[in-house]
């Protein structure tokens, strides 16, 4: 192989090595074949060229291979790739020495239907929704200021770092790390789990890990962990990925996040922000207060001219002048009113005399009783009947003896 041999110490270079990967892979077995495979994280590039993966069986470990179309192939497809696409393409493997990665350089491709994965996800996305994990009415308000932040993600991934860095720089708080496999065989057993063990034990919980392929995340579109996710007392904010990425627990996570770094932000509050509005807060309250302490001493100024002894002298003056002249209209309206009373009076008494059955007795005159009751004609009276007398100074007690009726009387 000449130059692409190990060095004299018996070791490899990278690109020593890297070439004779290059040369093991001109081969004509994988040279000029068709390969057919779901179409997953297809990027169209502004340059025209395109980049995306195959992949097959829908299992939670999917085998996934790399592939390029340069823009002079992409010109001639009668079709629009999209992710969950099954499509057959034609080309060969070729290596990008300067990176060390090997990719399938497509320069055809035919569609030849649906992906199974993307089938199955859409499948757990219907049941999932018709269960009610999506509802609107479930989403909770993440704390404003919350103490004790719940992290599930990989112990030692990019994730972990990111949101710790971030919450670090922004308002440091208490995190809680509830560790979990993210990807493989039975992470999703292990996300679904970490999620309960941690709730009700922090103010806010994200969920999530760094970018990946569409394969890398499936756990995060599995029924378990949306369901654990849905079922969680404490907010969730889901961070799975890149901002292009979407699985299924960012439709039952109360927020979705577009990475890690930017749910950290969303959890916490920046301490320079909160330190700019307190201070904006206090010159408020100062500018505030010294304009009603200005207000107040203008009163005060006020009051204590109106108090001078000059002019309260000549205010009580004005007052008590028009005490003394409501007074006088009063006692003015009094004694008419009085005149009044004592006309009426007068006359009362005047009528009320005229009836007095005592005022002739006065003038000479005698009031003639029988057993209690007033004669007023000679008829009533009977010959040997006793009657009472009443005069002016005193009672008398007579007989009759004669009764006589004078008709002209």
């Amino acid at each position: 192989m000449g130059d692409e041999g190990p060095g004299d110490s018996g070791i490899y270079s990278v690109s020593s090595l890297t070439a004779v990967i290059a040369s093991l892979l001109d081969d004509n077995r994988i040279k000029n074949v068709w390969v057919e495979g779901e179409v997953t994280n297809y990027i169209h590039h502004r340059s025209g060229h395109r980049y995306f993966s195959l992949s097959e069986d829908p299992g939670t470990r999917p085998s996934v291979i790399r592939c390029a179309m340069w823009k002079s192939y992409g010109r001639e497809l009668t079709f629009t790739p999209v992710n969950g696409m099954r499509v057959r393409v034609y080309g060969s493997v070729d290596l990008y020495e300067p990176g060390g990665e090997y990719k399938f350089i497509a320069r055809e491709m035919e569609e030849t239907g649906h992906g199974e994965i993307y089938r199955l996800v859409n499948q757990w996305k219907q049941v999932l929704e018709e269960e009610g994990h999506f509802a609107l009415s479930k989403k909770q308000s993440l704390p404003c200021y919350p103490q004790v932040v719940g992290v599930v993600t990989a112990e030692n991934g990019a994730a972990r770092r990111d949101i710790e860095q971030v919450i670090a720089r922004r308002f440091p708080v208490t995190l809680l790390l509830s560790p979990c496999s993210v990807q493989g065989s039975g992470s999703e057993h292990e996300i679904a789990d970490a999620i309960r063990a941690i709730d009700g034990k922090a103010d806010v919980i994200i969920v999530g890990r760094g970018g990946g392929s569409f394969e890398d995340l499936l756990s995060f579109n599995h029924p378990e962990v949306v369901r654990a996710v849905s079922a969680c007392r404490t907010p969730v904010v889901s961070a799975v990925g890149h901002e292009v990425d979407t699985t299924l627990i960012d439709y039952a996570a109360d927020i979705r996040a577009p990475t890690p770094s930017a749910a950290a932000e969303l959890v916490v509050p920046d301490k320079k922000e909160l330190k700019q509005e307190l201070l904006t807060l206090k010159q408020r309250t100062s500018e505030s207060s010294g304009r009603y302490l200005h207000r107040f001493h203008s009163d005060i100024e006020d009051f204590r001219l109106r108090l001078r002894p000059d002019r309260l002298r000549v205010q009580i003056s004005r007052e008590q002048e028009y005490i003394n002249e409501i007074s006088e209209r009063i006692l003015m309206l009094v004694n008419r009113e009085c005149e009044g009373k004592r006309m009426i009076l007068t006359a009362e008494k005047t009528r009320l005399t005229g009836l007095d059955p005592y005022g002739p007795v006065q003038r000479g005159y005698v009031l003639v009783k029988k057993d209690g009751i007033l004669i007023t004609s000679a008829g009533s009276l009977c010959p040997d009947d006793e009657v009472s007398l009443s005069f002016s100074d005193g009672f008398a007690r007579a007989g009759i003896h004669e009764v006589t009726h004078d008709t002209d009387i």
